[in-house]
C-alpha cells in the first residue's frame, strides 16, 4: 500500500458518513491516507480483522453489531475501553490490537460545545444498555451530572452496566441508578437514545413525560433513522438532537489516536449539515 488505509466496520455499514469525515479531515490537515468501508457478516469478525492486518490497514472504526467483539478481540485496551466492555476504535500495530473507545467523549463534546449544554449539575436518562451505551456511560459521568439514570428494556442489562460503573460515579459524586422502564418517574433536562430503536422504526421506549420543554433529546443515530425520535421530541416541547455531531466528534477523537493531529472537527460538522 502506497498510502495508510483505515476503514469502517459494521453490519449494517453502507449508510455510514465516515469515509467521507476521514477524508474531509485528512484534507483539512495535509495527511494522507484513504478511507473505506467494510461490511462484516455476523460470526465472521475476528476474520475481517485478520483479513485487515493481512492487507496492510493501519485502524478501523467499529459500528454496530460488533462494539462488544472488538473490545474482546483486541490484545491492549485503553481505561475507557476496558471500562466500557466495548470499543469503536482499533488501531492495528505490530505488537497487536489496540482497543479505545471515543463513542462517549464525542458525545459529551457535541453537547456541551455544539449543542452548548453543560451536563454538570444536570438530571440525565440514558436509554438502552447495550455498546452504544457501554461507551458513552463513563464519559458521561465524568462530566459530573447530579444524576444519571439508565434504563432498558432487558432490566438486568442496565443493572449490570450500572453496577460496572459505580465506582466512577462515586468518584464524580453522581447518582447513578437503573431502575425498571415502568418505575421510570420524574423529568430530565437530557435525555438520551441509545438504542437501535431508530433503526427499526420502532416506537420510544420511554413515556414522554420524560421530558420537559426545553429539554434536549439527542439520538445517537442520524438522518431518517433519527427522524422518528426527533418528531416524538418535538412534539412534547424539547430541544431534539441527531447523532451528526457526536458521529464527527468521535471521529475526530480516532483521527488524533492514528494520525496525532486534532482536525477541525467543528467546520467539517457544519459541512456535513449543510451538506445533508
Amino acid at each position: 500500500m502506497s498510502q495508510d488505509h483505515y476503514c469502517v466496520l459494521g453490519n449494517p455499514v453502507e449508510h455510514s458518513r465516515s469515509p467521507w469525515i476521514h477524508a474531509r479531515f485528512a484534507e483539512l490537515t495535509g495527511q494522507t491516507l484513504h478511507y473505506g468501508r467494510q461490511r462484516i457478516e455476523l460470526g465472521q469478525f475476528a476474520a475481517g480483522i485478520a483479513a485487515l492486518q493481512a492487507e496492510g490497514y493501519k485502524g478501523c472504526n467499529i459500528t454496530v453489531p460488533f462494539k462488544f467483539e472488538a473490545a474482546e478481540l483486541a490484545q491492549h485496551r485503553s481505561p475507557r475501553a476496558q471500562l466500557a466492555g466495548a470499543a469503536n476504535v482499533l488501531s492495528l500495530r505490530a505488537d497487536g490490537l489496540h482497543a479505545d473507545n471515543t463513542d462517549g467523549i464525542g458525545l459529551v463534546k457535541d453537547i456541551e460545545d455544539n449543542a452548548g449544554r453543560p451536563l454538570a449539575g444536570e438530571d440525565v436518562l440514558l436509554i438502552g444498555a447495550g455498546g452504544a451505551s457501554a461507551g458513552v456511560l463513563g464519559p458521561l459521568l465524568e462530566a459530573r451530572p447530579a444524576r444519571l439514570v439508565v434504563v432498558n428494556r432487558t432490566h438486568s442489562k442496565a443493572v449490570d452496566l450500572v453496577a460496572r460503573h459505580q465506582a466512577l460515579a462515586d468518584r464524580c459524586g453522581c447518582r447513578l441508578e437503573a431502575p425498571a422502564i415502568e418505575a421510570l418517574d420524574g423529568h430530565y433536562g437530557v435525555v438520551i437514545n441509545a438504542t437501535a430503536s431508530s433503526l427499526s422504526g420502532a416506537e420510544v421506549p420511554v413515556p414522554a413525560s420524560v421530558l420537559r420543554p426545553g429539554s434536549l433529546a439527542l439520538d445517537m443515530m442520524y438522518g431518517p433513522a433519527a427522524q422518528g425520535f426527533l418528531n416524538w421530541a418535538a412534539a412534547h416541547g424539547a430541544q431534539g438532537r441527531d447523532g451528526l455531531g457526536m458521529l464527527v466528534e468521535q471521529a475526530a477523537e480516532a483521527f488524533a489516536l492514528w494520525r496525532g493531529v486534532r482536525p477541525p472537527s467543528a467546520q467539517v460538522l457544519a459541512e456535513l449539515r449543510a451538506l445533508l
